[in-house]
């Protein structure tokens, strides 16, 4: 792999498709920085949960301006309720714009020691990273979406039903690719990855010989 090169990677993904995770893999392979764009939308509602009274354009983008990566770690962003309330939020312009600024310098101005940038959402290649280098979209089954979500709240103690969780996806689904403004879609310029029957790995290895192909 040519080191000197800048890679920029947009991964878009539907919800449990395996996007964040595939980004990590990625980023930690190629050393590139991360950013998991749904979580900043997590993190949204997160302070709209906590501080109903508070919360208001000036006040979150105060927040958003001072946002460190740190903070899009804590478990209490990872709930069902907070990613119903994010989906939610991500439908209003103004929020977007707000978030936009801060995606972008994370995608084009990563730290130095860092060799380019990868950046997982719903709207990565049509608005955040339409110039990347590689762009995926990675998609399955809703079902298989579902258990693998279920799978995951289950780590956490969560005490969701599997057919909660399958009708959160449906209605995640439904406001991913219907909302106005920066629908999920796939683009004529994505490699399209189904990722039903794959394992993380193998997920992964798709991806890394694409890329190699043409970072070498």
């Amino acid at each position: 792999m040519n080191k000197k090169k800048f890679i920029t990677v947009a991964i878009d993904s539907e919800a449990s498709a395996g996007g964040g995770t595939q980004a990590k893999l990625i980023s930690m392979h190629y050393n590139l920085y991360y950013l998991d764009t749904g979580k900043i939308y997590r993190y949204i509602a997160f302070l709209k949960k906590k501080y109903p009274k508070k919360f208001g354009y000036f006040y979150l983008k105060n927040k958003i301006k001072k946002l460190k990566i740190s903070q899009l770690q804590n478990k209490a962003l990872l709930t069902e309720e907070i990613g119903s309330i994010a989906s939610q939020i991500a439908k209003q312009i103004k929020i977007r714009k707000l978030v936009y600024k801060f995606q972008i310098t994370c995608a084009y101005n990563p730290p130095k020691k860092f060799h380019g940038s990868c950046l997982d959402g719903r709207d990565i290649t049509t608005k955040i990273m339409p110039e990347a280098m590689f762009k995926f979209f990675i998609y399955a089954d809703i079902k298989i979406r579902a258990k693998r979500r279920y799978l995951e709240l289950k780590k956490i103690s969560s005490k969701e039903s599997f057919n909660k969780v399958l009708k959160s996806i449906k209605l995640r689904d439904k406001s991913d690719y219907q909302r106005k403004y920066s629908p999920l879609k796939r683009t004529k310029d994505q490699v399209l990855i189904n990722s039903s029957k794959l394992s993380k790995k193998a997920c992964f290895l798709k991806i890394k010989r694409i890329m190699d192909k043409k970072l070498n």
